[in-house]
């Protein structure tokens, strides 16, 4: 790990958990609490190589190869470490279902999957420091920072790559439950909108719908109808970025508390009911256990800051 490798040249060789896995992300794991721009630079100086060769970070690792791993100062290490360690006692990870071959955690609002862009650690990075004899903790997906709800974990390189292929082949069933401005028609029950992602001068990443983007399609269920709100169900069936917040966006109908694409009057008289974070809630996963085959569901209650707003209402 990198505390053995501060001071001099670190050679690593890699096993069969890590097969077919890219540089980069085997890095973010080896190189804990180091930013993921240092060790973007790193390879593309050449600090980092791969059986004596300079690769690109999506250089993809087989087994026996030899990473070498030039030193690091050390203080950025221990700065980053004494962050690392506040951060993780001030942030809970609730843990829904776990066996031996995957977690499902229920991530809280304002916890990002993964760290990057600013942020120095999230949920995998917490659970890792919390497991540090775990040899492998990979996320099967993501959820946008301000979303709260299942994410699903795999302990395993195997199990890793086969829930992957369950996502791509839509054998994963995700449900959330949001709030939405106004009473949602009961005949709107799917949106299929085209989405494309921007970028914004300030760099900030916006989602827009666009006939030139990527085919996208969520399905929706009403659960219950307020006299300015409703609570739907949503049902992914394909997996894009910001998603379920552009496509009610694109209905006229933005999702309370969405501060990138909500609507301000109705944020601000839902804020004086409590509401001080998106509400979208990623409610369950459905999926064939990857080893065992069995068919199962895990579900996370909707949090009580959220529930408090819908009492309210």
């Amino acid at each position: 790990m990198f505390e053995q490798c501060r001071n001099h040249v670190s050679l690593v060789t890699v096993d069969e958990d890590h097969i077919d896995q890219r540089i980069d992300n085997f890095l973010f794991r080896e190189l804990k609490g180091v930013p993921k721009s240092r060790i973007y630079r790193l390879i593309r100086i050449g600090e980092i190589r791969v059986n004596k060769k300079r690769v690109r970070p999506n250089t993809k690792l087989l087994a026996g190869d030899i990473i070498r791993i030039a030193p690091i100062r050390t203080a950025y290490r221990e700065a980053h470490a004494q962050n690392w360690d506040n951060r993780a006692h001030s942030t809970k990870l609730s843990i829904l279902h776990e066996d031996d071959d995957l977690i499902v955690l229920d991530k809280k609002s304002g916890l990002a999957t993964h760290g990057g862009s600013g942020i120095s650690q999230g949920a995998i990075e917490l659970l890792r420091q919390d497991r540090p004899q775990s040899k492998f903790l990979e996320l099967v997906h993501r959820l946008d920072k301000d979303t709260s709800g299942c994410l699903l974990i795999a302990k395993k390189r195997s199990v890793l790559l086969t829930l992957q292929r369950a996502m791509i082949t839509k054998n994963i069933s995700k449900t959330y439950e949001l709030l939405v401005k106004e009473r949602w028609p009961a005949r709107q029950k799917t949106i299929s909108a085209s989405l494309l992602k921007n970028q914004l001068k300030s760099g900030q990443r916006v989602v827009v719908v666009d006939p030139k983007g990527k085919h996208s399609v969520t399905n929706f269920q009403i659960l219950r109808l307020f006299k300015t709100s409703t609570l739907l169900q949503a049902f992914i069936v394909t997996g894009r970025t910001h998603q379920i917040r552009v496509h009610c966006q694109s209905a006229g109908q933005p999702i309370a508390g969405d501060q990138r694409y909500g609507d301000k009057e109705y944020n601000s008289q839902l804020r004086l009911l409590g509401l001080r974070r998106l509400f979208l809630h990623a409610s369950s996963l459905s999926f064939n256990h990857p080893i065992t085959g069995e068919f199962f569901t895990v579900k996370a209650p909707l949090p009580r800051t959220l529930q408090k707003v819908l009492d309210r209402l």
